[in-house]
């Protein structure tokens, strides 16, 4: 008895171990909508730019439509959202940044949004490090935008862009479904 009970312990952590692996092993896709959509969960998923030698980075896991509403529906209004699924959306800046007018050490921060009808709310916090917007703490924000949603072509799964351009200036934008935000950025030199 004792002896099969080591083996099913064994056995355990060992199916524990691969089950973490693989987790970890998770590939990313960086154009979540040319991935065939075999699976009916939400692909790992990175948007990134260059910015000198360092990157801009964004790391989501990025949902689909599949046949759902989805604003006011899966997502819904007037409710913090972490603007894709599983864990809290994180942005990666390898310099301070501005965001309306507010600048913003180097780091890693979560992204967060309250979608509404005709108006939304983009939300950077301090907290990066949760699952979905569980532990959203309105008091760890670091600066809240109000953005117009556009409407945008049909996006199957959610994806993340950014964008930088002259002046150190850019974008980070998100669309799914037939909409698209935007939140302007510029980095400090």
């Amino acid at each position: 008895m004792k002896q099969n009970f080591k083996y099913l312990v064994a056995s355990l952590l060992l199916l524990a171990s691969f089950t973490l692996a693989a987790q970890k092993n998770e590939t990313i896709s960086y154009n979540p909508n040319l991935v065939k959509d075999t699976a009916k969960r939400s692909i790992r998923s990175m948007a990134f730019t260059m910015l000198g030698k360092d990157s801009i980075t964004i790391s989501y896991y990025s949902p689909g439509v599949r046949n759902r509403v989805i604003w006011g529906g899966l997502v819904p209004y007037d409710k913090v959202w972490v603007t894709g699924a599983h864990n809290a959306t994180t942005l990666n800046f390898p310099k301070a940044f501005v965001v309306n007018g507010k600048e913003i050490q180097a780091g890693k921060y979560a992204l967060f949004t309250i979608p509404g009808k005709t108006e939304w709310i983009i939300i950077i916090n301090k907290n990066w490090e949760q699952h979905l917007a569980n532990e959203y703490d309105e008091k760890d924000d670091i600066v809240r935008v109000n953005v117009k949603p556009v409407k945008n072509e049909y996006t199957e799964r959610l994806q993340y862009f950014v964008e930088t351009g002259k002046r150190n200036k850019g974008t980070i934008s998100m669309a799914w479904e037939n909409l698209k935000i935007e939140l302007p950025f510029s980095i400090r030199r």
